[in-house]
């Protein structure tokens, strides 16, 4: 069975999409821990980081790392934290958020925003990117 993930990739379901390339999607988490957090996604479906070739893995990192350029250049913090959890949908995502604080990366502390405020938000970074 697809992860939901895997039916963002293949359009099945929307999202806030703020980059792409032939292997790697990466759209704005909708139940973010602050604003501009993005899940970044190999777009074979694969659980594990682990389980990732070394090739994969090092491309998967040298895509989120151009999307948290994009982060830097668009939202006034002092750095983009990184996660790599796993365990709410298994397959393979990175956690990209823009923090200011060790507390910015707490999951459970749930940030809500409104739909024109997600689109601002991935029009921004998305824009960014692609300036790159």
């Amino acid at each position: 069975m697809s992860s939901i993930f895997t039916k963002i990739i293949n359009r099945e379901i929307p999202a806030y999409i703020v980059a792409e390339d032939d292997k790697h999607l990466a759209f704005l988490d909708i139940f973010p821990t602050a604003q501009g957090h993005v899940l970044v996604v190999p777009k074979k479906e694969t659980d594990k980081i682990w389980d990732l070739s070394e090739q994969e893995y090092l491309d998967l990192m040298k895509f989120a790392r151009k999307v948290a350029s994009a982060q830097e250049k668009v939202f006034d913090v002092n750095r983009v934290g990184m996660a790599v959890i796993g365990l709410e949908v298994p397959h393979v995502h990175v956690h990209l958020i823009p923090i200011n604080q060790m507390s910015d990366m707490d999951f459970s502390n749930k940030k809500s925003f409104s739909e024109e405020e997600f689109k601002e938000i991935q029009l921004k970074i998305k824009e960014a990117f692609e300036s790159l």
